[in-house]
C-alpha cells in the first residue's frame, strides 16, 4: 500500500507544510527567493530558471529537506524516486516571457528564455539537482483532478522499482500567480494514499 509522507500548499503568499503554516515576509516571485535564501542555498542556477521551474525546484527542496532530516539519510535518499507533476497551463509563463522577445518591432529572441518553454524542464532541474534516477514525467491535464493524478501515480509505482514519488500539482500563470501542492508517496507511511486523502490535500486551505 503507499502512503503519504509529507507534503506541501505554496503559493504566491503562504505556505503551508503538513498543514501548518511556515512564516513568511514575502510576495509572489520575491517569495520563493526567500524561501530559497533562507531554506535551501547553494545552488545559484536557480536564479536562471522560470517561474515555473523556480516554483517546482522550491517546493521540491522544502520536501526533500524535510525528509533528510527525519530519516537521516544523505545523499542516497533520491536514487530510488519518480517525479510525476501535473498542471493546466504547461510553460505559458515564460512563453509569454519568450514572446516579448520576438516582438516584430524589437525582435530578438532569446535562447536562454526559449529553453524553459517545455513543462518537462521543471522535472529535469528537479531530477538533476536531486539524483532522482526514476520516472520524471509531466501531465498537462485540463483542471485538477484527484482521480486523475491518483491514478498515474498508482499506475507508476506498481509498474516499477521506485519507492518513493513526488507528486502533485505545480501551476503558475506568471510569476507572482502560482501554486504548487506536492506530495511525498512512499510505500511505509500510515496516512494512506488514496483519492480521498489527495483530495482533501489538493483542495486544502
Amino acid at each position: 500500500m503507499l502512503g503519504i509522507k509529507n507534503w506541501i500548499n505554496l503559493n504566491s503568499s503562504s505556505v503551508f507544510f503538513k498543514g501548518t503554516r511556515i512564516a513568511t515576509d514575502a510576495y509572489g516571485k520575491d517569495l520563493l527567493v526567500s524561501l530559497y535564501r533562507k531554506y535551501i542555498n547553494g545552488y545559484p542556477k536557480f536564479f536562471k530558471m522560470d517561474p515555473l521551474s523556480r516554483l517546482g525546484f522550491v517546493a521540491c527542496e522544502l520536501l526533500f529537506n524535510s525528509e533528510k532530516v527525519e530519516t537521516l539519510q544523505t545523499d542516497n535518499l533520491n536514487e530510488d524516486s519518480c517525479l510525476i507533476l501535473f498542471n493546466k497551463s504547461a510553460s505559458l509563463a515564460n512563453d509569454k516571457i519568450y514572446n516579448e522577445t520576438i516582438d516584430n518591432e524589437n525582435y530578438f529572441p532569446s535562447p536562454s528564455v526559449f529553453v524553459y518553454t517545455l513543462p518537462n524542464i521543471v522535472t529535469g532541474e528537479i531530477a538533476i539537482k536531486n539524483k532522482i534516477y526514476g520516472e520524471t514525467s509531466f501531465y498537462v491535464i485540463d483542471e485538477l483532478d484527484a482521480t486523475t493524478i491518483f491514478n498515474v501515480v498508482s499506475s507508476s509505482m506498481s509498474d516499477t522499482n521506485n519507492n518513493r514519488c513526488i507528486c502533485g500539482w505545480l501551476e503558475c500563470s506568471n510569476e507572482d500567480n502560482f501554486n504548487a501542492i506536492l506530495l511525498m508517496i512512499d510505500k511505509t507511511s500510515d496516512t494512506l494514499f488514496n483519492i480521498e486523502n489527495l483530495r482533501n490535500i489538493l483542495n486544502y486551505k
